[in-house]
């Protein structure tokens, strides 16, 4: 396959560009360089006026097109920043755009393109992943004879995203020993691969997916594109079924490393950057730095750069990301507990299994009509992941029949 992106493809593409994208700061991260005994920086595109570096290829994609194919207005398919990005550009260029979201799209985002949009758009919700989205907007296009603005998938969208890098290479002047990078359907990736391996052949690009959509990964392993059959949507701006065709190829060549982040990482992330930094992150936009610590070894002594690669994170989401982060740190719990049917179960079960810093945070009958026989659903949140195993011992010693909920048990979705 010929790849119609390069440095050049690339500079233009900043130029396009200016007055519409932010430059957005090379930050250095204390906290994170003492950690890992490195020199990190976070390339903030969650300060972005879309909150994300998704502007960049739509922009560029959209600034290129003719007059007449302009006036016949553009389509586009996201799960939310790149339609941020579309959105804002039809409004600068006035061009009538046509937008499919997926109905899991957070309302934070929906609200964030219509604000940027306002009358040049029309938005509109189809299925539950980005792909069924893209399906819709595509066949919707075909019938309305309007141009397809692709999310990741063009090399006018892969050069605009690789203007991130080009700043990079701008900002910093001395080395750069490896560039973490999220991966969705990998055109951000892409442009900024090619762009850092011609400017520093010596970087390492690392390319970071969810655990539960490594289309990315898989494709990469067998060698051709990979369509998954099922995924996990809670990294939303990176749950793919399937990585493009020119992203994939440009990836394999630039690509050093495609790693997966497990979601659950992902949050602990979130959190531990708001709590420390002030800096509210979406999933995606904590993807890349997820992944320091596989790189632990690697990287001490290194100069590292983290996209941060977007900020448009729902408040509603929350308690949501809390659970991931305190399932994953194994600070809770859940059990199917079947308490016998004798006077002072429960009570035995508050005073003699569970230790001084133990809490309950859920105690519900899962058989409302039934409570003598039916099991109770118990959360538990402990103190320190230590103490799973003492209250384990204490529930044997009091001979509860119970069965420990895990996130890859089918009763997880289905209970909780």
């Amino acid at each position: 396959m010929k790849i119609q992106v390069t440095t050049k493809t690339i500079d233009d593409a900043s130029k396009a560009l200016e007055g519409v994208a932010k430059k957005t700061p090379l930050q250095y991260n204390k906290r994170l360089s003492e950690q890992f005994g490195a020199i990190i920086y976070f390339k903030r595109e969650d300060l972005q006026d879309v909150r994300s570096y998704k502007i960049r290829g739509a922009y560029t994609m959209m600034h290129s097109l003719s007059v007449k194919e302009k006036e016949r207005g553009v389509v586009c398919a996201s799960a939310g920043n790149h339609a941020q990005g579309v959105a804002m550009s039809a409004s600068l260029l006035k061009v009538r755009a046509a937008i499919f979201m997926p109905l899991s799209t957070p309302l934070q985002k929906i609200n964030k393109v219509k604000q940027f949009g306002g009358s040049w758009i029309d938005v509109q919700f189809v299925g539950q992943t980005y792909d069924e989205s893209y399906a819709a907007a595509q066949a919707f296009g075909e019938e309305k004879g309007m141009v397809f603005v692709h999310a990741f998938d063009d090399p006018r969208t892969i050069s605009g995203q690789g203007t991130v890098a080009k700043e990079i290479v701008e900002q910093h002047k001395g080395t750069i020993d490896y560039v973490f990078c999220p991966v969705g359907g990998g055109g951000l990736i892409s442009g900024m691969g090619i762009y850092l391996k011609e400017k520093m052949p010596r970087i390492k690009i690392i390319g970071v997916e969810p655990k539960g959509a490594p289309a990315m990964r898989h494709s990469l392993d067998q060698k051709r594109i990979v369509t998954l059959k099922h995924i996990d949507t809670f990294v939303d701006g990176a749950a793919m079924h399937r990585v493009g065709e020119l992203s994939y190829h440009i990836t394999a060549k630039i690509a050093d490393k495609v790693v997966l982040a497990d979601e659950g990482k992902i949050c602990v992330m979130m959190i531990d950057l708001y709590q420390s930094e002030g800096i509210v992150t979406e999933p995606a936009g904590a993807l890349a730095i997820s992944a320091l610590d596989q790189y632990a070894k690697e990287i001490k002594g290194k100069t590292i750069v983290c996209i941060l690669s977007g900020g448009n994170n729902d408040i509603l989401r929350y308690p949501e990301i809390m659970e991931k982060s305190l399932i994953y740190k194994e600070l809770k719990h859940y059990f199917l507990v079947q308490f016998a049917q004798r006077p002072g179960q429960l009570r035995a079960f508050l005073d003699n299994a569970l230790g001084p810093t133990d809490d309950i945070v859920r105690f519900e009958y899962v058989k409302h009509n039934s409570r003598e026989k039916g099991p109770a659903l118990v959360g538990i949140e402990l103190a320190d992941k230590r103490d799973l195993k003492p209250l384990l011992d204490k529930m044997d010693t009091l001979q509860l029949r119970y069965t420990k909920i895990t996130v890859d048990d089918p009763l997880y979705s289905f209970l909780l």
